[in-house]
Order: structure tokens, then C-alpha cells, then sequence
């Protein structure tokens, strides 16, 4: 990369320019009504119509975050459980990274990254997730050319956070002891 700004001034410049361009813009305010259009609804969603799951599918959840997310009903009663807490941005941002993921088409990707970056990772966002320094640059540095590999790193790291933190603690509730009956 660019060691020693005295070998390759206007190289390492010229490039730190275009990175800060390209990260002004994705990050600069809308200039149109389109840009207001949230894809992830403000109000609280209706938990999906999913089957309730039968004791031993939900006694799996203790040992696995990723099947309690899977599970339409599991990530429902989760997502319950957090709210109750008032820690729901973490499932809330792990969802929309899924989403996310699915994306296709590159400006409704660049729309949504800016979505999610200005929701729950810049400082001070309304949702804002807790990643370190370290994970919350590498994910700027990704959004300057947005891939639905962008929000990676974060959502890997929210991902523990809520394994290690959030799930014993569901695992203790009311919320998870009436779905083991």
C-alpha cells in the first residue's frame, strides 16, 4: 500500500482523495425523496406466522444462536426477549445485514449499506451497535465500493456479542422457559 508518503506522493494521495470522495458521498445527506424510503419498518413487525416450535427444536437454541435466527418463530421470540431489554439493535442489525446480503442490484445495495451504516453503525446512530474501532473502520473502508460482503466483519462480531451475552440470558427467561414446556 502506500508506506512512506516520500516514495509515492501523488499515488497515496491521489488515492486517499478518491476514498474520501467515495466516502462522502455514499455518507452525504439525501438529496431526494427516494432517499427517504426505509426498507426496515419503524413500527414493531407482527412476529411472523411460523409454527411454534416443539420442545426439543427449541431446547436446540440453547447451543445455537445461528438455528434460533433461522427459525422464523426463534428470531420472533428473540427479538421479544431483546426488546424487553432494550438491546434489540443487535438482532435488528444482524437481520438487516442478512437482508442485506441478498441484495442484487448495486443501487439498491449502495442504498441499503447507507441505510445501515447511518441506523447502526456511524457514532451516535439512533440504533447504534456496539463494534470496536477496528470493526467499525474496515466496515467504512468496505462501504466505499459496497459488496454484499460490506458488512461482514460487524455482523460477525455482533454475532458473538449476542452469543456470548445475549443468548444465556434468553436462555434463562420466561421467554425461552415457555417455549421448552
Amino acid at each position: 500500500m502506500c508506506k512512506g508518503l516520500a516514495a509515492l506522493p501523488h499515488t497515496c494521495l491521489e488515492r486517499a482523495k478518491e476514498i474520501k470522495t467515495k466516502l462522502g458521498t455514499l455518507l452525504q445527506k439525501p438529496d431526494s425523496t427516494i432517499d427517504f424510503i426505509i426498507p426496515y419498518p419503524e413500527k414493531p413487525e407482527k412476529p411472523p406466522k411460523a409454527q411454534k416450535p416443539s420442545p426439543e427444536e427449541a431446547l436446540q437454541w440453547r447451543d445455537s444462536l445461528e438455528k434460533l435466527l433461522q427459525n422464523p418463530y426463534g428470531l420472533a421470540s428473540f427479538r421479544s426477549f431483546l426488546r424487553s431489554e432494550f438491546s434489540e439493535e443487535n438482532a435488528e442489525f444482524w437481520v438487516a445485514c442478512e437482508d442485506y446480503k441478498k441484495t442484487k442490484s448495486p443501487v439498491k445495495m449502495a442504498e441499503k449499506a447507507k441505510k445501515i451504516y447511518e441506523e447502526f453503525i456511524q457514532t451516535e446512530a439512533p440504533k447504534e451497535v456496539n463494534i470496536d474501532h477496528f470493526t467499525k473502520a474496515v466496515t467504512m473502508k468496505n462501504l466505499v465500493e459496497p459488496s454484499s460482503t460490506s458488512f461482514d466483519v460487524a455482523q460477525k462480531r455482533i454475532f458473538a456479542l449476542m452469543e456470548k451475552d445475549s443468548l444465556p440470558r434468553f436462555v434463562r427467561s420466561e421467554f425461552y422457559h415457555e417455549l421448552i414446556k
